[in-house]
């Protein structure tokens, strides 16, 4: 799709994204990533690090268009391992640490790496998986630099071949999270990451003083891609966190500008004390994602620090696609609109046919975010675009009169029970305005009668005296009869992905047979 960013670049001669990191950061010796109390590096001490680390993986076999498997906790290095892999056209392959190895061998099976980069400890057991699975090059990389992938760095050249690449080029491989069936990747180009970068940059008004506080995962689009390359092309500063505590984050925000996280970490924040005005008065933008942000923690947290969350909505395969205005009203509950040259419009589900302004219905996309399609799975790439080249998202959502987008909930989630159509997020709404109410999540579940029976799972405060008998009492006068819940059920906590989002996939399967179907 064309991309003005793009073109404004490649009029500069920058056609791939490693060489757009070259020309806008790979001599300055402005700082680019620091971890407080411990280790820095400048833009030109990364861009040479990553040189060394290119040719180490050349020296391990890896070429163009080879898959390189990364499964290590966080560090400044897994970050520059990426650049490496851009710069030499090889194609990155981030696995969540929490995969087991059983779910790590169906990756591995899939995309065939050349090389996986494991953590130290568990070099032995991933040299047997991968071996037998016939990957022959395992090295290892530790949160301290340290892992013999960084030995083979220290004695190798910092100035790797670079290869003729362009925007179309694959770059990463990110796989789904894979709630229904096998986890997908999906192929995200040169131009996708490049693209969305330079648009967040100058969308979120980001300049080279600005520095981030990154407290995200980097086997994820939001921490590795959102956050890392939208930093990168403006040159700013990252202060880099093994992981989010309220408490560290709270003490470097005197130093920092923003702060990209998940709603867990706004809901965090809250909860201590040392969240002030004063305390975020250095800040210029808190920026949430990856899950809904619930409109009580918009407003509990502008009360508190005066800065209004910009809330923003993207996914594995597209990067970003909409976000709330820098400039201009953030409003709860929305995810604001477009980015440049992102088109976006709500569909019947089913037919695919454009609905009018005001009804909820299928979000479709199109723009150079949007990734090349599923890694060796042309049946299920052919499913998920229309023929006129606009990618199906799976999620559901609105526009209103104001432009503003809003996500309903995924098209799975939706619930038809006695053949009529029950959007989850509606029905969450009411009973999340209820006192005592922390959150909730509604789903279907199998019924003999309905087909599926809406069904509430609701978290409530530790002093709340809420039953099933209030809740129901509370949604009669608001809620049409057939989206009432047929039960509440209560639990301490929603279970939760590594992002922050609810799996209401799980809690289908936890009370699938609530009512003995």
């Amino acid at each position: 799709m064309p991309s003005r960013a793009l073109d404004a670049v490649a009029r500069e001669g920058v056609h791939n994204l490693a060489a757009l990191i070259e020309a806008r950061c790979s001599a300055a010796d402005t700082g680019f990533i620091e971890e407080p109390g411990g280790r820095s590096w400048s833009y030109a001490e990364a861009w040479s690090l990553a040189g060394r680390l290119a040719n180490a993986l050349t020296g391990a076999g890896v070429g163009i268009g080879d898959r390189v498997a990364i499964q290590v906790e966080k560090s400044p290095e897994a970050v520059l391992l990426f650049w490496a892999t851009a710069r030499i056209g090889a194609i990155y392959l981030p696995l969540n640490t929490a995969y087991t190895p059983r779910e790590v061998s169906y990756f591995l099976t899939d995309a065939e790496p050349t090389v996986v980069i494991a953590r130290p400890e568990a070099e032995a057991e991933m040299t047997a998986l991968a071996r037998s699975l016939g990957v022959t090059a395992v090295l290892t990389l530790g949160t301290a630099g340290d892992g013999t992938l960084m030995e083979k760095a220290a004695s190798a050249a910092g100035d790797p071949p670079a290869p003729e690449l362009g925007w179309d080029d694959l770059a990463a491989i990110l796989y789904t999270s894979g709630t229904t069936g096998r986890s997908k990747g999906a192929m995200l180009t040169h131009g996708n990451l490049a693209s969305n970068a330079l648009t967040l940059s100058d969308t979120w008004a980001f300049t080279g003083d600005d520095v981030l506080i990154h407290a995200l995962p980097v086997y994820h689009t939001h921490g590795l891609f959102t956050a890392s390359n939208t930093l990168t092309v403006a040159g700013g500063k990252m202060l880099w966190l093994p992981k989010f505590d309220a408490g560290q984050v709270l003490g470097l925000m005197p130093q920092a500008t923003t702060l990209m996280g998940v709603p867990t970490f706004y809901t965090r924040l809250l909860d201590h004390p040392g969240l002030t005005a004063e305390a975020a008065a250095h800040m210029r933008l808190f920026i949430s994602g990856s899950a809904p942000l619930l409109a009580e923690t918009h407003r509990a947290f502008e009360v508190r620090t005066g800065h209004a969350i910009l809330e923003r909505y993207g996914m594995t395969e597209t990067n970003m696609n909409t976000s709330n205005p820098y400039r201009g009203r953030r409003r709860a509950g929305t995810v604001g609109f477009p980015l440049e040259d992102v088109t976006l419009r709500i569909t019947d589900p089913a037919s695919g046919a454009p609905l009018p302004q005001g009804e909820i219905g299928m979000i479709e996309l199109k723009g150079p975010n949007v990734c090349a399609g599923y890694w060796r799975n042309p049946e299920k790439t052919a499913e998920s675009f229309r023929p006129d080249g606009s990618f199906i998202t799976g999620d559901l959502g609105i526009i209103d009169g104001e432009g503003y987008v809003s996500i309903v909930g995924r098209g799975k989630d939706l619930v038809i029970s006695g053949g009529l159509n029950v959007y989850p997020k509606e029905v969450e709404d009411e009973i999340d305005a209820l006192s005592g109410v922390v959150e909730s999540a509604v789903i279907g579940l199998p019924h003999a009668d309905l087909g599926e029976a809406v069904t509430a799972v609701v978290v409530c405060t530790k002093d709340a005296t809420l039953d099933e008998a209030a809740v129901l009492r509370a949604l009669a006068p608001k809620l049409a009869k057939f989206k009432l819940p047929k039960r509440v059920l209560f639990l301490a906590e929603l279970p939760r992905n590594a992002m922050g989002k609810v799996q209401k996939a799980k809690l289908r399967e936890t009370y699938d047979a609530l009512y003995n179907c």
